[in-house]
């Protein structure tokens, strides 16, 4: 079987998968408890004035012909209007506007894991059992069972009062003049280097945050991945045919240790995506986490499907992108049946 048609293969299986977790999207929003009438005109709307919404929205139809009627929306991206967050406005519009926060959250957010806890985890397999070995181990296992919601206020009292905890260091003042610690992080032009540095100050603590448990993943499992790769046949084979040290690491050891760390990395890629939503609530960036989380509470159904339905096609791209990540790192995996 060849590349190309492993990868038909598997876009063809991804189908039945979205078309799963959208029905299950449909069977939890509209099937459910919330009345997307009662949440547009309010509690205090009379029981007429709530039934005359439902024939405008539709929702007196049958359940089967909403359920048709909203898979065919969905595949043909017609997300429609906002309810309630935004009345009347375009919901690839809504969620336009708030993209571009989440994507400077998850980039830094991946970003600082990737160049600090593999690196970390691959000197510590490297040196088992020295001090520098423990206290990155050590480190690893604190920042893994710390929870990313008690990290993040933690770290927001703390940077907002940081003259009186870190020895009169003030994080406002730092850099660049910031007045407010938290809120939208300013993203209009990110090649001027005053702007840049803004919108990097205003989104590092929380991508801190919502990498934190990927940290602390990605160390430990580097660590195990570089030890036993460093234990291997082949690599003492090539130590004992005079490799150098320095070459045998970059070369042979790195790469294999990399296998393993792929399902991981692409995983917690994954799970930035709904850590994003408390993460963006705690510090008030308006991106499409909090904005999903909204859209839920206040019973914005057609903008909280689509989300949902963006997140699940999120996930299967990213599991697709796994299965190309290990045919590139490790040349090794066959494609036959």
């Amino acid at each position: 079987m060849s590349r190309l048609t492993y990868f038909v293969k598997r876009i063809g299986l991804m189908i039945p998968v979205v078309v799963f977790g959208t029905s299950l999207t449909y069977l939890i929003l509209y099937a459910g408890p919330l009345n997307p009438a009662v949440a547009i005109v309010g509690p205090g709307a009379d029981a007429e004035q709530i039934r005359q919404i439902e024939r405008q929205l539709g929702l007196n139809q049958p359940l089967w012909a909403q359920y048709f009627d909203f898979l065919g929306r969905m595949f043909t991206l017609d997300f429609g209007q906002s309810w309630v967050i935004s009345p009347n406005t375009p919901i690839v519009e809504v969620v336009a506007n708030r993209v571009p926060r989440t994507i400077w959250l998850g980039f830094w957010a991946i970003l600082i894991p990737l160049f600090i806890g593999i690196p970390l985890g691959f000197h510590a397999g490297l040196n088992p059992n020295s001090w520098s070995d423990y206290i990155v181990s050590f480190g690893g296992i604190v920042w893994r069972a710390a929870p990313n919601f008690w990290l993040a206020v933690i770290l927001l009292l703390g940077l907002s009062n940081s003259e009186q905890y870190l020895f009169g260091f003030e994080w406002k003042t730092f850099i660049v003049d910031t007045p407010q610690l938290i809120g939208a992080p300013p993203l209009n032009d990110l090649t001027d280097p005053q702007q840049f540095l803004k919108a990097l100050k205003r989104i590092l603590p929380a991508s801190f945050v919502l990498g934190s448990a990927s940290l602390g993943n990605e160390l430990r499992i580097g660590r195990t991945a570089m030890l036993e790769t460093k234990n291997s046949n082949y690599v003492e084979m090539a130590r004992a045919k005079g490799v150098s040290d320095r070459l045998l690491v970059w070369k042979h050891m790195f790469r294999n240790a990399l296998i393993p760390l792929v399902p991981v990395i692409t995983a917690e890629a994954g799970l930035l995506i709904g850590g994003s939503v408390i993460v963006e609530e705690v510090f008030s960036i308006n991106g499409i986490g909090r904005l999903s989380f909204r859209a839920i509470i206040q019973g914005d159904i057609p903008l909280a499907a689509a989300l949902t339905f963006i997140f699940v096609l999120l996930f299967v791209v990213i599991n697709i992108l796994q299965d190309f990540l290990y045919t590139v790192i490790d040349p090794r995996v066959s494609f036959e049946e």
